[in-house]
């Protein structure tokens, strides 16, 4: 049986491409730990693939720091180079990986920074995209101004 389960960080951002036929390959690595006994902890870094679907999501969602679990199995790859040397290389193909330390930071800092331009907009009277709800029926918003009408500095203030 060829099967493999791994929890750890990744070491670096996944690399997406795609194959001359089409289909997405993303590779990236993962750091484990082994616990030694006597407090002592030795890194151990693992090459990881991931094909089509499963490749597109985690060159999306997946970045540097995560902590994910995983689940495939190895596969040794031979080739040779231009010189006639012989190099080999394991690596896990993945069937699952699942995140379990939450979104990238930068996905939530963008987040966070929308959120931040959607209050400050809201703050000055910019239609944000969905403001129709703050309006009644005779087109007067919830703070009395008409919606038509520009907004006097100490209402918007």
């Amino acid at each position: 049986m060829n099967k493999v389960l791994l929890t750890g960080r990744l070491t670096r951002d996944p690399e997406m491409r795609a194959t001359a036929s089409g289909k997405h390959v993303t590779q990236f690595s993962v750091a484990t730990n082994e616990y030694a006994g006597n407090g002592k902890e030795r890194a151990e870094y693992h090459a990881i693939v991931t094909w089509d679907r499963l490749a597109e999501t985690g060159g999306r969602y997946l970045g540097k720091g995560q902590q994910v679990a995983l689940e495939g199995r190895l596969q040794t790859r031979t080739w040779d180079d231009d010189r006639g040397a012989r190099h080999w290389k394991t690596e896990v193909v993945a069937a699952h990986v699942e995140m379990l330390s939450g979104r990238r930071k930068k996905d939530y800092a963008a987040e966070t920074a929308a959120d931040a331009l959607t209050v400050q907009a809201d703050k000055f009277g910019i239609a944000s995209g969905d403001d129709d709800a703050d309006e009644s029926a005779d087109g007067v918003s919830a703070d009395g101004v008409p919606a038509d009408e520009p907004i006097a500095e100490e209402v918007a203030a």
